[in-house]
């Protein structure tokens, strides 16, 4: 018998908020947290514009030698552990710390690291480099930090899926506690690569937008849309075994019911033109779920604002809703936040969890004229809608044909 999973704590580092509070207010007043980058002069380049995490202290969060160890993928990570695990009302002390683990991504690591300690090899030779490069470096290393920093002994891994990091890191959490492995798992994804690496390597990739007015850079499912908005920051969550968490007197925020993934096995970059790969994520996490189609409200899109993302997503859900796919409402928070590439996952399986909770499903801001030829499903571009969601699905998909669906469910008991 698998076990039932449930939400209990929720933490974010974002573009429109350093915590779960502001970044919701954000979403509600329809904030964008795009602008041009200040991180570096791009004079030289052909992209302008970023979605920015602002005003984050480290020392807020943990102490000065602590954050001099990570680079800001692990310190917004570890930020938004801590809120998620103040959220949830847990105290390490009184449980089996090997019963609580850690799987939290990250699709790059640091970026910065290797850019900076490269250039010290170039201009002042190989001794020059900083002794603990490589664990600054290192992806797992926003896990590992977590696991420090609060105390779980259980599993800790992360996962790197590209831009389906952090929904995958959730989905195995999800699964760990299922099966046993677990009781208690901080999940999510986190990422910070807005600097000159990042922003050249994507942009030869022609994946980012050239668009100098920040809200209508990203605007997913628009005809003029011409690529995504490089975002940064981090989206954890606590998943619970409901019996544990019940024992506990926790509060419960949503139930997650089913996960799926699967690999498209076509391109690096692009993801399957017939979303095949898409809708069978989607199909595996409402099969495990015991639903139809028709039962769910709300699906957080992938939605980068790229011509092949937004294309194909929408293929992938006419696949795998059929005639429900008319009825159902679609929105994209990189509308508002950019793509956090492997924090992606994490924000916007909170986005789910507080829109199941308040009956709020933001607008797609910024996209103003559909490209109905070919995206022709109701994407909530008017305004917000609000109605009740008792089921939600959120979609991630990651260069090198990965996707990833987790199903949520309004909690009942």
């Amino acid at each position: 018998m698998k076990r039932r999973v449930v939400v209990t704590g929720l933490g974010a580092v974002t573009p429109i908020g350093n915590t779960v509070e502001e970044f919701w207010s954000g979403i509600r007043e329809g904030k964008v947290g795009i602008g041009e980058i200040t991180r570096f002069d791009t004079t030289d380049y052909k992209v302008k514009l970023a979605a920015e995490v602002k005003d984050f202290r480290a020392k807020d969060h943990m102490d000065v030698k602590a954050a001099k160890r990570m680079e800001p993928f692990a310190q917004y990570a570890v930020a938004a552990a801590k809120e998620a695990y103040e959220d949830a009302g847990l105290d390490i002390e009184k449980e089996d710390p090997y019963r609580a683990g850690v799987i939290v991504g990250s699709g790059i690591g640091s970026l910065e690291t290797v850019e900076r300690e490269y250039t010290k090899i170039q201009t002042r030779g190989p001794g020059k480099v900083h002794p603990l490069m490589v664990p600054l470096m290192i992806s797992n290393m926003a896990a590992g930090n977590i696991s420090i920093q609060l105390g779980f002994k259980g599993k800790c891994t992360n996962v790197v899926t590209a831009c389906a990091s952090g929904t995958n890191s959730i989905g195995d959490a999800f699964r760990a506690i299922q099966y046993n492995d677990a009781d208690i798992m901080i999940a999510g994804g986190c990422e910070s690569c807005i600097c000159p690496t990042g922003v050249a390597g994507f942009t030869a990739l022609t994946a980012l937008s050239t668009s100098t007015d920040p809200m209508r850079a990203s605007i997913p499912f628009d005809k003029d849309r011409d690529g995504f908005v490089l975002g940064e920051g981090a989206g954890v969550v606590v998943l619970e075994e409901l019996e544990h968490a019940k024992a506990r007197g926790a509060k419960i925020y949503a139930e997650v019911l089913g996960y799926g993934a699967t690999g498209d096995a076509y391109h690096i970059t692009s993801p399957a033109e017939d979303g095949g790969g898409a809708a069978k994520a989607m199909s595996l996490a409402m099969e495990e779920g015991g639903i139809k189609p028709y039962q769910v409200d709300y699906i957080n899109a992938h939605g980068t604002s790229t011509h092949h993302n937004d294309l194909f997503e929408t293929r992938a859900i006419h696949l795998a809703f059929g005639e429900a796919a008319k009825d159902v409402v679609i929105n994209s928070t990189k509308s508002m936040i950019g793509h956090l590439l492997g924090a992606a996952g994490g924000v916007e399986f909170i986005t789910c969890v507080k829109s199941i909770q308040e009956g709020f499903i933001h607008q797609t801001m910024g996209t103003k004229d559909v490209d109905d030829k070919e995206c022709d499903l109701n994407y909530a571009v008017d305004g917000p809608v609000e109605k009740e969601v008792h089921y939600a699905l959120t979609n991630s998909l990651g260069f090198g044909g990965h996707n990833a669906t987790l199903l949520l469910k309004k909690y009942e008991g």
